[in-house]
């Protein structure tokens, strides 16, 4: 018994050596396989950096020359990347000064308060987005109260032109009649939705006291000054010819534009110059010079200023075709601005992604566009005295889906940056 005792004794241990020995050996194994996948993976990683023409390797082959080669095609790229690049010293508006040309921006709020060294280096004009349209500065209460429209800007309006005004900039007015962001309420009696609309003889006082109103006020708060242009209309004009149907048009008829210039052009003082202002203007330039030949006084003198381009552009879009248009505009003796300019990736029924590719396509087209204009002014057959850009960047701009802007959502500076500065090399050409 004790013979046996110890012949089972010696068995149990033998028995778990070899139970050690194999779960070690199998959790090596294990090791091994999972740094054979991440090999495996990082492999194929590579070999979609190769060139599509190479010869494919075979799993023998030496993945440490793969490897040092892909190393120095990432260096490659990282040093040869604009966004790293230095902004061109004296900003937009110091290259486009060259050229008689205002550079401005749209801005707000958060504009103002996060990137406002970034405008002031780059922009001698601006724009206010949204809050000088008819919505922001109208006072329905007030108006209720006054029997009148009564215009008063907003505390975020008036912030923005103080720091406008503090940090010496130009300013486009924007915008005074227009069939979007209007409140309904001026066109009805007592201000009221749910009576009737108003006569066309009323609805014609209301806007001449609300131009009135406006040019008095920005006088009166000390802003005047710093405007140079005003979009007076927006955005009448359809793509056919046709006039957009609005209540401007259904109460007044279809003269509404015409009144609002001749009230313009009796209130705005000498230095504001007065806009029609649309976009689309590329497919519907007859039509748009058909209507402002008609903005004229008994005597034939102009009521109007100028012509205000959108230029919501795609990098698919014709840059011929657009000069055209602005040599159009500027044979009227008119003067032409850009006002909103953006170009998005691709077309308005394909966006494209923002590949490097397509980024180098924008930036060509930016520089194309803006040389072309530089070019035509020099000739005397382009008639622009301002490019506005609609954002500053891509992650803030309207159209952040279509990468339109000059600088990404990072907020570094793109092709279409240098594109703009007239920086060839650095522009998506190389």
């Amino acid at each position: 018994m004790v013979k046996l005792g110890k012949m089972l004794f010696l068995f149990t241990i033998l028995t778990a050596f070899i139970i050690v020995g194999g779960c070690s050996q199998k959790g090596k194994n294990i090791s091994d396989l999972n740094t054979g996948i991440n090999d495996s993976n990082e492999a194929s990683e590579e070999d979609k950096l190769t060139d599509n023409n190479e010869t494919e390797k075979d799993d023998n082959s030496d993945t440490s020359e793969q490897n040092k080669d892909n190393e120095n095609a990432e260096g490659e790229k990282e040093e040869g990347t604009v966004s790293d690049l230095p902004l061109v010293e004296g900003g937009i508006k110091g290259v486009f000064g060259l050229h008689d040309l205002y550079a401005g921006t749209c801005i707000n709020t958060l504009a103002i308060t996060v990137y406002s060294d970034h405008i002031l280096e780059n922009y001698n004009s601006i724009t206010l987005e949204n809050d000088m349209k008819p919505e922001a500065i109208l006072n329905h209460q007030k108006s209720i109260e006054a029997g009148d429209i009564v215009v008063e800007y907003s505390q975020s309006t008036i912030k923005q032109l103080d720091w406008a005004k503090n940090n010496n900039m130009k300013a486009r007015g924007h915008v005074l009649v227009w069939y979007s962001q209007t409140p309904n309420w001026i066109f009805y009696e007592d201000f009221n939705t749910s009576k009737e609309l108003v006569d066309r003889e009323t609805m014609l006082a209301r806007m001449e006291s609300y131009i009135k109103q406006n040019f008095e006020l920005l006088e009166e708060l000390g802003y005047s000054d710093m405007f140079y242009a005003y979009d007076i209309v927006n955005e009448a004009v359809l793509d056919d010819g046709s006039l957009r149907d609005c209540l401007w048009k259904q109460v007044i008829g279809d003269d509404y534009i015409w009144y609002a210039f001749y009230y313009a052009d009796k209130y705005a003082p000498e230095h504001i110059k007065l806009y029609y202002n649309d976009y689309n203007e590329q497919f519907k330039t007859s039509y748009i010079i058909d209507l402002v030949n008609t903005l004229v006084d008994e005597n034939g003198r102009y009521l109007i200023d100028g012509i205000g381009c959108q230029a919501h552009l795609y990098t698919k879009d014709s840059i011929d075709d657009y000069i055209k248009t602005l040599e159009a505009f500027s044979a009227t003796g008119l003067d032409v601005q850009i006002t909103e300019i953006d170009v998005s990736l691709g077309t308005w029924q394909e966006i494209l992604q923002p590949t490097e590719e397509n980024l180098k396509e924008q930036g060509r087209y930016y520089y194309d566009l803006i040389k072309r204009i530089i070019d035509g002014k020099a000739l005397g057959t382009i008639n622009v005295s301002g490019i506005t850009f609609w954002g500053i960047s891509d992650g803030v701009s309207w159209r952040k889906d279509r990468s339109p802007l000059l600088f990404d959502l990072e907020f570094k500076p793109k092709y279409a940056y240098f594109g703009v500065v007239q920086d060839y090399d650095h522009a998506g050409f190389n």
